[in-house]
C-alpha cells in the first residue's frame, strides 16, 4: 500500500513549515521532507514507516542545527540541492555558468506537487518541486519518487530563464544519513577482477568514486553504502546510493565539521558538453537511487524488485510473453576467431544434446576480422569464412533454429578498427580531441561517434538488416574500449552525454523493430553495469573471467544491484582461460547455477562423461530457474573468511536453495557452523543436499575420517530461527569446492 500526505506547521522561530510524508508499507520504507518557508526541502526521515506521520513536521525543530561560533548565521543543514546560499561549504554540488561566469544560486520554491502517480499499475508517491533563482535566470524542477520496491529516486531538471548561454557543470543529488552511519562500503576492481569490496570509515572530508571512461568501468562501485559500523548482508542499518547512468559519473560520501553524512552522486559533464540558450529544452540529470535496509540483502532486494517490474512492463508493452531464461552456449572461449560452419554445427549438436537453448556466435564473423586488429565496424558477413550457399552464416542460423535453439550474434556497435573499410571511408565518424589526432587506442580500436546521424544510421541499419535476414533472436553487445578524449568532430564538443543517449536509443529502436529480440550488455565483461543500461538490456555479462573462484566475489557483489536472473554465469573450461587455475566441474557448475546459466566451453574437446554431467546440471537448473527469476537473493555473513554461503529464497519462504563454498582452508577444522538467512523463523525446514551423483570423495566429504553426518538424502529437520541463529555444520570440503543444498518447509 502506498501513501503520501502533506502537513502544515510552524517552527519555533515562526517559520512556516510544510511537510510531505511518503510511504510504501509493503516495502516497509518511508521518507519525509520538510519545506521551511520558500527554501528547498530537506530530508528529515528515511527508513521504516512512522506510526504518526503528522509528527514529521516537528522534525524541523528537532533536527535543525544550532548556530555555532565562527560560522555563518545559519549552520549548514543541507537541502536536497545544497549551495553556499544556504551555508553549504562542502564540495560544490550545483555548478552552472553564464557565458563562462560561475553563478551562485539561491533557489526559492514556487510550486510543490505531491501525490500518487499510477506508474504501470504500481501507485508511486511522487513529489515535484519547482523553484527558481529569478535574479540569475536559473530554474529547476526536482522530482522525487518512492517506488513500490522501496527505492527512492530523485532527479533534477535545469532550465535557462535568462539572457546568454547557461553552461551546466557538475550536479550531485544526495541523501543525508544518520549520524551513526560512519562506515562506507564500495567496490573496486579491474578487468577479470571486477567488484571486490573495500571498507573505510566515513571521516570528516569527502570520499568519491569517479567513472570517467564513458562507462561505469571495472572499478566502478555499483553502490556506495553507508551504515552503522560492522553492517553486513544480514545486519545493521545501511543506506546505499546508485547513479542510473552509463556515461561519466560520480558517487560520493561527505561529512563536514557541521554536518552528518551526505551520500549521493550524479553525472559528470565536461566543459561545453551541455550549454542551454534561453528557450532550449531543460537538461535532466540521471536518476539517483537510494535504498535503505537492515543489511545489504534488503538493500539489494529493492533493486532486484525494481528491475523485475521494469522488464515486466517493457515486455508487456511490446506484447512479449514471459519465458524462462534460456541456457546459453557462447562460442568465444570455445573457438575464439577460428570460426567455420563444420566446427560450429558440430558444437551446436553437442550443445543441444546437453540441453542448451540459445547458441551465440561471438566475434569474428564479419569483414576482415580474423583477430582483434582489423575489420571492426564492417558489419557485413565475411564471405571467406561464411560463403554464400549451404555453409553460410544464414545456413548456420537455420541449423541452430532447426535444433530447437535460439540464434545469437556478437556485435560491438560503438567501436571501429582504423584498419577497416568503415574507417577508411568515414574517418570523421570517430570521437577525437582534434582533427589531426586520435585518442589513445584500446584493443586497436576507436569509438564511433553515434551522435553523428549518418554514423548512427549506418550502425543501426547494419544491425537491423542482419537481425531480419538471419532471424537473430539475441545480440551480445560488446564495448571494449575506454571512451577517452571523447569530442565529436561534428560539433567540436565533448560528447559522452549524447553518446550514451544514442546507445540507449539503438537498444530501444532495435527492440521496437524486432519484438522479442533480447540484448546482452557486455563491456569487456563487466565494464558497463548500471540501472541505465539494465533497464534496456536483458542481461549483463558479469566478467570476462569465468574462473569460478574469481566469480565467488564478483557475482556476490554484482548482485547488490543486479538480480541473478540478469547475470550471465557460465560453466567454463579447466584450467580457466583467464587465470590458468584448474577447478572441479562441480565447482564450475555450482557457481553458475543461480544466475542466467550458460556454457563458455568447447564441448567438442570434452569427454562424453563430462558433457553428460553438464547435461544433468542443466536439466536440474531448468527445474528451478523460473523460481530463481523471482527468488530473494541472500548472502550470509560468515565469520570464517574462507567460506561463502549464498542462497535463493522463494518469495513465500516455503523453500530455498543454498550454496556453500569452501574458498580456501579454514582456520577452524572442521569448518564452523554456517547460518542460513532468509527463512521463516517459525517454520520447520528439511535441509538436504541436492544429489547430482556427486563424487563425495573428490569433494572431500567424508574424507575417510568422519561420517557424512546430516549430508545424506534424509537431511535434517530444523526451524528457520535455529538455522538463522546457530546454523548447521557444513560438510568438510577440500579448498575450491562447492555444494548445493535445499531447505524445504515441512
Amino acid at each position: 500500500m502506498s501513501l503520501i500526505e502533506q502537513f502544515q506547521g510552524a517552527a519555533a522561530d515562526g517559520t512556516d513549515l510544510t511537510a510531505v510524508y511518503a510511504e510504501q508499507s509493503d516495502a516497509n520504507v518511508a521518507f519525509a521532507l520538510v519545506f521551511p518557508g520558500d527554501d528547498l526541502p530537506r530530508f528529515v526521515h528515511w527508513g521504516r514507516p512512522i506510526a504518526d506521520p503528522a509528527t514529521v513536521v516537528n522534525l524541523y525543530d528537532a533536527l535543525r542545527p544550532q548556530r555555532v561560533s565562527g560560522g555563518l548565521d545559519d549552520t549548514s543543514w543541507p537541502s536536497v540541492l545544497p549551495t553556499q546560499a544556504e551555508s553549504w561549504i562542502g564540495a560544490p554540488r550545483f555548478e552552472v555558468r553564464r557565458d563562462g561566469v560561475e553563478l551562485h544560486c539561491r533557489f526559492a520554491v514556487e510550486a510543490v506537487t505531491a501525490g500518487t502517480v499510477d506508474d504501470d499499475s504500481q501507485p508511486t508517491p511522487t513529489v515535484i518541486v519547482e523553484a527558481a533563482d529569478r535574479e540569475q535566470g536559473v530554474g529547476i524542477v526536482w522530482t522525487c519518487q518512492l517506488d513500490a520496491s522501496g527505492l527512492i529516486r530523485q532527479k533534477l531538471e535545469v532550465a535557462n530563464l535568462g539572457d546568454g548561454n547557461l553552461e551546466i557543470g557538475r550536479i550531485e543529488l544526495g541523501f543525508p544519513v544518520p549520524s551513526d552511519a560512519v562506515e562506507i562500503l564500495t567496490t573496486t576492481g579491474h578487468h577479470l577482477r571486477e567488484r571486490h569490496p573495500q571498507r573505510q570509515p566515513l571521516t570528516i572530508g569527502r570520499f568519491e568514486k569517479l567513472s570517467m571512461t564513458g562507462r561505469p568501468d571495472f572499478d566502478a562501485s555499483l553502490l556506495l553504502s553507508a551504515g552503522e559500523p560492522g553492517f553486513g548482508f544480514e545486519r545493521g542499518d545501511v543506506y546505499s546510493v546508485h547513479v542510473g547512468w552509463s556515461g561519466n559519473s560520480v558517487l560520493s560520501a561527505e561529512r563536514t565539521p557541521y554536518t552528518q553524512g551526505l551520500i549521493g552522486g550524479g553525472e559528470i559533464l565536461l566543459g561545453g558538453e551541455i550549454t542551454l540558450a534561453n528557450g532550449d529544452a531543460a537538461y535532466a540529470t540521471p536518476w539517483v537511487y537510494g535504498s535503505y535496509g537492515n543489511g545489504l540483502n534488503e538493500v539489494a532486494a529493492r533493486f532486484h524488485a525494481y528491475l523485475r517490474n521494469v522488464h515486466r512492463v517493457a515486455r508487456r508493452a511490446l506484447g512479449i510473453a514471459d519465458k524462462p531464461r534460456p541456457v546459453i552456449l557462447n562460442t568465444w572461449e570455445a573457438v575464439y576467431f577460428d570460426q567455420n560452419y563444420d566446427t560450429l554445427t558440430a558444437l551446436a549438436d553437442k550443445a543441444a544434446a546437453a540441453g542448451v537453448e540459445r547458441f551465440v556466435v561471438d566475434d569474428g564473423w564479419f569483414g576482415s576480422r580474423r583477430d582483434d586488429t582489423s575489420g571492426l565496424g564492417d558489419w557485413q558477413i565475411a564471405q571467406d569464412v561464411w560463403p554464400d550457399g549451404d555453409k553460410s552464416l544464414r545456413a548456420l542460423a537455420d541449423y541452430v533454429h532447426g535444433k530447437g535453439m535460439e540464434f545469437g550474434l556478437w556485435f560491438e556497435p560503438e567501436m571501429v578498427n582504423p584498419d577497416s573499410d568503415m574507417y577508411r571511408a568515414y574517418p570523421d565518424w570517430v570521437l577525437r580531441p582534434t582533427p589531426g589526432r586520435l585518442p589513445m587506442q584500446g584493443r586497436t580500436q576507436q569509438v564511433v561517434d553515434l551522435t553523428n546521424p549518418d554514423a548512427y544510421a549506418y550502425v543501426y541499419g547494419c544491425m537491423d538488416r542482419l537481425v531480419g535476414e538471419l532471424g537473430i533472436d539475441y545480440i551480445k553487445w560488446d564495448h571494449n574500449k575506454l571512451v577517452t578524449e571523447a569530442v565529436s568532430p561534428r560539433t567540436g564538443r565533448p560528447a559522452v552525454h549524447a553518446q550514451t543517449l544514442a546507445v540507449y536509443r539503438i537498444f530501444r529502436d532495435l527492440k521496437t523493430a524486432h519484438p522479442g529480440l533480447e540484448i546482452e550488455s557486455c563491456s569487456s565483461g563487466g565494464g558497463r553495469v548500471d540501472l541505465g543500461i539494465l533497464e534496456l538490456a536483458d542481461r549483463i555479462w558479469v566478467s570476462d573471467c569465468v574462473d569460478p573462484l574469481e566469480r565467488v566475489e564478483i557475482q556476490r557483489y554484482t548482485s547488490l544491484l543486479v538480480p541473478p536472473f540478469m547475470m550471465g554465469e557460465h560453466v567454463g573450461a579447466s584450467p580457466a582461460h583467464s587465470t590458468q587455475r584448474a577447478t572441479s566441474q562441480e565447482l564450475r557448475m555450482a557457481m553458475a547455477f543461480f544466475g542466467h546459466m550458460g556454457v563458455e566451453w568447447n564441448l567438442l574437446k570434452e569427454s562424453d562423461a563430462d558433457v553428460a554431467k553438464l547435461g544433468e546440471w542443466i536439466a536440474e537448473f531448468k527445474k528451478h530457474r523460473e523460481w530463481f527469476a523471482v527468488d530473494t537473493c541472500v548472502h550470509a555473513d560468515c565469520a570464517d573468511p574462507a567460506v561463502r554461503v549464498d542462497g535463493m529464497v522463494k518469495p513465500d519462504r516455503s523453500a530455498a536453495f543454498y550454496r556453500f563454498t569452501q574458498v580456501t582452508t579454514s582456520a577452524t577444522y572442521p569448518a564452523a557452523p554456517i547460518r542460513l538467512p532468509g527463512l521463516d523463523p517459525d517454520a520447520t525446514y528439511r535441509i538436504q543436499p541436492l544429489w547430482l551423483d556427486l563424487d563425495l570423495a573428490a569433494l572431500g566429504i567424508a574424507n575417510g575420517q568422519s561420517p557424512l553426518g546430516w549430508w545424506t538424502e534424509d537431511g535434517v529437520l530444523l526451524t528457520g530461527r535455529a538455522l538463522a541463529t546457530y546454523g548447521l555444520r557444513p560438510p568438510s570440503l577440500h579448498p575450491a569446492q562447492s555444494v548445493l543444498f535445499t531447505a524445504i518447509q515441512q
